[in-house]
């Protein structure tokens, strides 16, 4: 089986909302109004254009601050200092750590990442994170220029690696993204906890033995 994992909310702490209310407390003063300021940054097509690798660090910070009136400076460093804070998630990394032990017992496991991530972010993880080798394979959006729940980012996943859509399943916090992976023929659970997935996943392996 080939286990496909998303790293930001599955792998890796991504808690957007609590970034800008720690970053920007007078806009952000209100759970309502971080949630709105966050959506305004991360979900606005500048953030989607540098997880594409389109947009230079540079490029999004001028742009994001422009656009939304925030201080520059105090921007520039929050988006500089997100690779440092994307943090493993202890149980899901406990989770990949057992997956690795069955694939390297010779067990029929794979392992690769899809993950809608900027190069400079992806490079961090890379460098600073040993467990990002414990993969066969996988793609960052950036250094492919296409990002979730596109269809092209999967295909190129299943097509680099010779996935067999019957044989993948996929775990992404994002139900646009999960839905994605099922239009393709993978398998994929919504992601909200480590345990949770695991039940999730195992509920549908007992359907399709």
């Amino acid at each position: 089986m080939n286990y496909v994992f998303d790293f930001g909310a599955v792998l890796v702490t991504w808690k957007p909302v609590n970034l800008l209310a720690e970053c920007f407390p007078q806009q952000a003063d209100s759970p309502a109004h971080a949630g709105h300021l966050a959506h305004e940054v991360f979900g606005h097509a500048d953030w989607q254009s540098y997880d594409r690798g389109t947009l230079t660090m540079a490029e999004v910070i001028d742009r994001t601050s422009a656009r939304l009136g925030l201080d520059a400076q105090r921007f520039a460093a929050l988006v500089g200092s997100i690779g440092q804070r994307l943090i493993p998630m202890e149980y899901s990394i406990a989770w990949l750590a057992g997956l690795k032990a069955q694939r390297d017992a010779g067990q029929d496991v794979r392992l690769y990442f899809l993950s809608n991530m900027p190069v400079d972010y992806a490079r961090v993880l890379e460098q600073e994170h040993a467990f990002v080798r414990w993969f066969d394979g996988g793609i960052f959006s950036g250094d492919v220029g296409s990002i979730k729940p596109e269809a092209a980012i999967y295909q190129q996943l299943q097509e680099r690696h010779g996935l067999v859509p019957q044989q993948t399943v996929f775990f992404d916090d994002l139900l646009g993204n999960v839905q994605a992976a099922r239009a393709l023929g993978w398998h994929a659970v919504q992601f909200h906890n480590a345990a949770q997935a695991q039940r999730d996943w195992a509920g549908i392996q007992a359907e399709i033995s």
